[in-house]
């Protein structure tokens, strides 16, 4: 019971705690400290749901999926990546007067829910680390251990996110610099473009 519920709970957590783009952008939202609940909350349980579905089986249909619609899959990725990178580069080369202004203008919920949906669910990697590989893995456990596995992956998840949405608000006080945002706009920039040539390597398209 216990190794079942450390083991998924410590993958869970080793398959999300890369800075990728979701990750990027929930630390952004909780710096601005906009909606930082309820983007936490849509993340944690997008991943809980994925991780359930993956490991009551549907993930052997998804494998198929991502194989055969792959380069649509990851082409599309990492296009929306590289619109996205562009906008926050576009922040670093803004004017002093204007950068913070720009950068914490608030967005509506229904608007910064819809980016986090986009960077959950449009990246092919998210159905072959919840789905494909946790619920591969998991079955190593029967009965309710397999519970225990689901839950300890689960809960990695709702750790993860609210810790990294409400533990970006210590960097709020620095974040009144305009020099600081443009740090963390090139950075966010660069994690994008990454993500997008490496969705786009691996979809084939180059």
């Amino acid at each position: 019971m216990v190794s079942a519920f450390f083991t998924g709970f410590f993958l869970g957590l080793s398959l999300i705690v890369a800075i990728g783009a979701q990750n990027a952008f929930v630390l952004r939202q909780g710096i601005l400290r906009q909606h930082v609940f309820y983007i936490a909350l849509f993340c944690s349980i997008s991943d809980a749901l994925l991780i359930i579905i993956g490991i009551v089986g549907i993930s052997y249909f998804f494998n198929d999926f991502i194989i055969e619609y792959s380069k649509i899959m990851f082409g599309f990725a990492s296009l929306w990546l590289c619109i996205y990178g562009f906008i926050r580069l576009n922040s670093v080369f803004k004017g002093n007067s204007n950068i913070i202004e720009s950068n914490i203008k608030s967005s509506s919920l229904k608007n910064a829910i819809s980016i986090t949906a986009f960077f959950t669910f449009a990246n092919p990697h998210v159905y072959l680390d919840t789905m494909i590989l946790i619920g591969s893995i998991s079955q190593q456990f029967e009965d309710f251990n397999r519970v225990y596995f689901l839950f300890g992956a689960c809960l990695a998840s709702f750790a993860w996110f609210f810790g990294i949405a409400y533990g970006a608000q210590l960097l709020t006080p620095l974040m009144q610099s305009p020099k600081h945002w443009r740090v963390l706009d090139a950075f966010i920039a660069s994690i994008m473009f990454i993500i997008a040539f490496k969705l786009a390597s691996q979809g084939g398209l180059f």
